[in-house]
């Protein structure tokens, strides 16, 4: 067994997220391992940009109101206690309803040359509003 050092929290970059976020990096597997995990916190509104994981990513809410959605589908609302799936290379973007706040458990993991995630475009307010509208139907 082997305790792991806490890392300080880290304010997630302009260049990748709207509004304020805030993530902990709790795991950074060594190898053979590959696992990464944080806990997010995004501020409400706040959001990430479009992005995909090589190995796919997974998000368990664990606090708050958030949307997800999937390049081509239907955004959907995201409660505590809910876990969604995106498979390897499909390009999405998660973050905190408008007037919530939102944490989430990431999971992914880099791939065995070592990319963890291919960063988009951002998501836009106008883009975003439609997205919470929708997802709020």
């Amino acid at each position: 067994m082997k305790m792991l050092p806490k890392q300080p929290t880290v304010k997630a970059s302009a260049d990748n997220f709207i509004g304020d976020a805030w993530y902990d990096a709790l795991i950074r597997g060594e190898e053979p391992s590959r696992i990464r995990v944080s806990v997010v916190r995004f501020a409400p509104g706040a959001r990430n940009a479009w992005h995909s994981h090589a190995v796919g990513q997974t998000v368990h809410v664990t606090e708050g109101v958030g949307l997800i959605q999937s390049r081509g589908e239907k955004p959907v609302e995201i409660r505590p206690g809910e876990t969604v799936h995106t498979p390897p290379g499909e390009w999405h973007w998660h973050g905190a309803a408008p007037e919530r706040f939102m944490t989430h458990l990431a999971m992914w993991e880099a791939s065995a040359e070592g990319k963890e995630a291919d960063w988009g475009e951002q998501v836009s307010d106008p883009e975003y509003a439609a997205a919470a509208q929708e997802a709020s139907r």
